[in-house]
């Protein structure tokens, strides 16, 4: 009999879902009506569980799987799992690990371009038929050059190495803050987040900062300025939405670009309506080749664990 496995998201590579069925029963649990009815019924049964990284899996739920061997995170974050329940468990947690450095460091660069330049405003201005009732130059205000930016990242784990090397590729200047100073960078760290946004140009949120929550707030944000923006690659609740809203209408800061928000898919009204915002629906591993590679780590990761092996990706054991 096959193995069963119980999958909390969809993946949205055919390959792996045809492999994963070849291999396991898949239970999958948001086609599922009645959840906790069938979890009553099934939960002793399954052996592996596949979720995202903002779903994870709650405490309440892996009590009621009792024969799981791995929790599979078709993602980076894990603050949605119970990891300190797991290793005393001894339940191996499994996450996608480098598998999005670039495509979220390209976004990152992506993003911070197009704030600059206004792309999306120019696209709307072509597309509405606004070029050709308003011609001349000054139509549309004139845009900030991103090369040469003071560029100041949050968090210099791979994502924000990855895109230290991209925007110093533009002569971009750049500084981070971290929870201390990495030694094998050449980049200036500065500890206080403040005065990294006070000399920065761009902030650029990169950090996995699993515990924090609104470290980027009116302070940080009035410290940006208003030559100022801010992208988020990395966790929608590292900002107090409420403070940035606030500074976006009020012209505090030059603008956003975020990928992450707190309470998604929900986006504060003012984010979305701003001409100073560059909005995307959590995108920033959205590509065949990063969805691709991180769900064979979400295979091998459940493979290896079914066989009796510690996952190669494991965080708890």
């Amino acid at each position: 009999m096959k193995p069963q496995i119980l999958q909390l998201n969809p993946i949205l590579i055919p390959a792996a879902n045809d492999e994963l069925a070849t291999r396991y029963r898949v239970h999958k649990f948001f086609e599922i009506a009645d959840q906790g009815a069938w979890l009553r019924e099934h939960g002793a049964a399954i052996e592996a569980v596949i979720t995202g990284g903002h779903t994870g899996i709650s405490r309440a739920m892996l009590e009621q799987l009792p024969a799981l061997k791995v929790v599979a995170v078709n993602g980076v974050g894990t603050d949605a799992v119970d990891l300190a329940y797991c290793r005393e468990r001894g339940l191996p947690v499994t996450a996608t690990l480098g598998a999005l450095t670039e495509d979220v460091a390209d976004l990152a660069i992506g993003l911070l371009i197009a704030a600059c330049r206004n792309i999306c405003a120019g696209d709307r201005f072509v597309r509405d038929g606004q070029w050709e009732l308003h011609p001349q130059p000054s139509a549309i205000p004139l845009a900030r050059r991103f090369s040469g930016m003071r560029v100041g990242i949050v968090g210099m784990g791979r994502v924000g190495r990855a895109v230290a090397t991209r925007a110093a590729a533009f002569g971009c200047d750049i500084r981070y803050t971290d929870l201390h100073r990495m030694d094998d960078v050449p980049y200036a760290f500065v500890a206080d987040l403040r005065q990294l946004a006070h000399d920065s140009d761009a902030l650029v949120l990169c950090a996995a900062a699993d515990k924090a929550e609104g470290i980027v707030d009116a302070a940080v944000l009035d410290a940006l300025g208003r030559r100022g923006y801010l992208v988020n690659v990395a966790r929608g609740r590292l900002v107090n939405e409420a403070d940035l809203a606030e500074a976006v209408a009020a012209a505090r800061i030059a603008g956003a670009a975020l990928d992450v928000f707190v309470d998604e898919p929900r986006v504060p009204l003012t984010l979305r309506q701003s001409d100073r915002t560059t909005l995307q629906a959590h995108r920033a591993s959205a590509t065949w080749e990063t969805r691709t590679a991180m769900a064979q780590m979400v295979l091998d990761s459940v493979a290896q664990a079914l066989a009796g092996n510690r996952p190669v990706m494991s965080l708890t054991t």
